[in-house]
């Protein structure tokens, strides 16, 4: 799956982000030259610290809202891997202005730099809220909604660009919709921290998890090594059909929240028994938030050989023992 990446230079973009960190380690660990724009607004320093030491790692500490930063980390790269965002519907709900300026204005300025450095393909982190109110399960990609909240009206948006730069200027775009990414390094902490996170440091600390509604809302929870797969397949690919397009980026199965919290109880009290005790408790449902996510991978399994590996009871064994050995 490498090959094709031998003697080329990928830029990530988010690079010291969950997301963006795995990214760069597996490059890096199949020997792939990889730079990593970030201006450490949500990235971690800590997630990237042990790659630089590596003579295939650059690190440029940067903005995507300001285009020469854009420019800069662009200059002599093959492939980008666009990561940089400011994720989360209740952050931009409280804030629409600076998630349009990073999601909607950094991601122009990414494009502008990615096709005057002549860049080989732009493969950019899209996301399921794209979806909207369209409520028929499972999700497929040429099927969307009306967006419910600025986060994923920025989300859309990005696609038409991708869209029009490709017709415009010949810029070779592949599109991610993200179905609610899991794994090691993925941040508990702060006012927008995932559900998985932030239930797994609860149940660690011995609090209870607070679960938004009566836990019947759904999710296509999907391991982040499921997701690194669909990144390297679409930089790779040497299919002409399977670019200048979107794809679902999931396990295409749904898991409620309630269920979900049950087994993070069971793998964590593994650890300490304790935890199997703790009770799990419920709020008012949160604005913006969709009832039901559950993706169609069919598209990817056809056109870019997309095979997740990992199911959701497997990825949270394997998320769970990472955060017990690191919170």
């Amino acid at each position: 799956m490498f090959e094709n990446l031998q003697n080329k230079t990928v830029l990530v973009t988010g690079g010291a982000g969950f997301i963006g960190s795995n990214l760069c380690e597996t490059l890096l660990t199949n020997k792939i030259k990889t730079v990593c724009l970030d201006n450490f607004s949500t990235g971690k320093k800590e997630n990237i610290a042990p790659f630089l030491d590596n003579s295939l790692f650059t690190l440029i500490e940067g903005d995507i809202r300001k285009l020469d930063d854009c420019h800069k980390a662009c200059k002599h790269v093959d492939y980008v891997l666009h990561e940089a965002a400011l994720g989360s519907v209740p952050r931009s709900i409280n804030d629409p202005i600076t998630t349009n300026d990073v999601n909607v204005s950094g991601f122009l300025n990414m494009l502008v730099a990615a096709r005057d450095a002549n860049v080989k393909r732009f493969v950019y982190a899209a996301s399921s809220s794209t979806y909207g109110d369209h409520e028929a399960l499972p999700k497929v990609e040429d099927v969307i909604g009306k967006p419910l909240s600025p986060y994923a009206i920025t989300k859309f948006v990005n696609e038409l660009y991708a869209d029009i730069f490709q017709k415009t200027y010949g810029l070779d775009t592949i599109g991610l919709r993200y179905f609610n990414v899991f794994g090691k390094r993925q941040d508990p902490n702060g006012a927008y921290a995932a559900v998985i996170p932030l239930f797994v440091k609860q149940f660690i600390n011995n609090e209870s998890p607070i679960i938004n509604g009566d836990g019947s809302y759904s999710r296509d929870f999907t391991f982040i090594d499921n997701v690194i797969q669909m990144n390297i397949l679409s930089l790779t690919t040497t299919n002409q059909e399977a670019l200048n397009t979107v794809y679902n980026v999931a396990y295409g199965d749904r898991t409620t929240l309630l269920e979900l919290a049950t087994l993070l109880k069971k793998h964590l009290s593994e650890f300490d028994k304790e935890i199997q005790n703790i009770e799990i408790k419920h709020r008012d449902n949160r604005v913006g938030d969709i009832p039901h996510s559950l993706a169609s991978i069919e598209k990817a399994k056809k056109l870019l050989k997309y095979n997740p590996k990992f199911n959701i009871n497997e990825g949270i064994k394997e998320a769970v023992n990472w955060y017990w050995n690191n919170l």
